[in-house]
C-alpha cells in the first residue's frame, strides 16, 4: 500500500499576523489536526519563495486511511475551528498518493 499525505496550503496576506498564525497553528491546530485524523506524521513549512504560503501535510499509511479521516466528523470540527480563528486566511487542499520514493545509500 501506499503511502499518502493530505496537503493543505493556506495563504497569509497580511505579514502581521503570520506569527500569531504560525503560533496557533504550531501550538494548537497541528497536534489537534494529527491527533483527530490519526495520522502517522505531520510537518509544516512556510515558503521561501512566497512568505504568504503556508503549507502543513498530513501523512497516512495509505490513501483508505486518509479518506477516512478527511471524510469524517473531525474533518468538519477542524474546518470550523479554523473558519472561526483565521476568517480571513484562505486555503486549498489537495490528496497524494506515493508513486515512487528514493532514497540516497
Amino acid at each position: 500500500m501506499a503511502a499518502a499525505l493530505f496537503v493543505v496550503r493556506a495563504t497569509v496576506t497580511d505579514p502581521a499576523k503570520r506569527e500569531a498564525f504560525d503560533t496557533w497553528y504550531s501550538r494548537e491546530h497541528l497536534p489537534d489536526a494529527m491527533r483527530s485524523f490519526g495520522a502517522v506524521k505531520a510537518w509544516r513549512y512556510w515558503s521561501d519563495t512566497d512568505p504568504s504560503l503556508h503549507h502543513a501535510m498530513y501523512q497516512f499509511p495509505d490513501k483508505a486511511a486518509l479518506d477516512r479521516a478527511i471524510e469524517g466528523p473531525e474533518m468538519k470540527r477542524l474546518v470550523a475551528d479554523f473558519n472561526r480563528d483565521w476568517p480571513d486566511v484562505t486555503r486549498t487542499r489537495e490528496v497524494l498518493v506515493l508513486a515512487e520514493e528514493l532514497a540516497s545509500a
